[in-house]
């Protein structure tokens, strides 16, 4: 196993033989004709797009394919549980909203090798780092919470929400940061007042829990349980 691997090294080989591995023996075995170098591709490519909207022409006029093939290849990844579609939230009004769904890696250990990143030195200074946070805590989160859904939730003025959900029949919405001390934001407020949230939390890598207003919390990954109990 990947984590239980001896060295930074040992570990990055077992996930790099896992994704060589899905490629050419598991995905065949599930009666998918797809040419490993081709989905191999398509996968690494799709890494770049974590924890955004996918640009499928964008995708498909760098690999030569159709929008349709884009969706199937990323409906493969998805039934496969290599890769989430978290879907957008539509709220009645007068802004303009998202409509296409984001894509995160549910596992950040191959989102990492297919980026290339071969240690947390390496992430440290990645482009990627705040989105790599994003997408492992979101998936702590919907684990340990069980929502009775999830969703994302973005407006064409730039108002945002990562991750909003519904816990004993309430909103809640959820914000994670990468970042030493996570202040209040204008898209925090957006979102506390268009989407009628009962509380937002943001999750951040650091220590210690603090309000940023009378219904936000920002609050340690390891504090996760807070949310269920509130």
């Amino acid at each position: 196993m990947s984590y239980l691997a001896r060295s930074e090294d040992d570990s990055l080989a077992w996930r790099a033989n896992f994704v060589q591995t899905f490629l050419e023996r598991d995905i065949p075995q599930l009666g998918i004709q797809i040419p490993a170098p081709t989905l191999r591709r398509f996968w690494s490519m799709l890494a770049h797009y974590h924890g955004q909207t996918l640009n499928a022409s964008e995708m498909g006029q760098s690999m030569g394919l159709t929008n349709k093939t884009i969706a199937h290849y990323l409906d493969i990844l998805t039934g496969t549980f290599m890769v989430r579609q978290l879907q957008p939230w539509f709220e009645n009004i007068s802004k303009r909203q998202v409509k296409a769904p984001k894509v995160y890696f549910r596992d950040s250990g191959l989102l990492h090798v297919l980026l290339g990143i071969p240690d947390l030195n390496s992430l440290q200074g990645h482009p990627k780092l705040g989105a790599s946070w994003e997408g492992f805590m979101l998936e702590q989160t919907l684990r340990a919470l069980h929502p009775m859904d999830a969703y994302f939730w973005a407006t064409h003025s730039g108002a945002a929400l990562d991750l909003m959900m519904t816990l004993r029949g309430k909103r809640y919405g959820v914000e994670f940061k990468y970042a030493d001390a996570p202040r209040l934001t204008k898209s925090m407020t957006t979102a506390l007042h268009d989407l009628g949230l009962e509380r937002l939390w943001v999750v951040y890598p650091g220590q210690h829990t603090y309000r940023i207003h009378e219904r936000a919390t920002v609050i340690p990954a390891s504090e996760l349980g807070i949310m269920g109990g509130e």
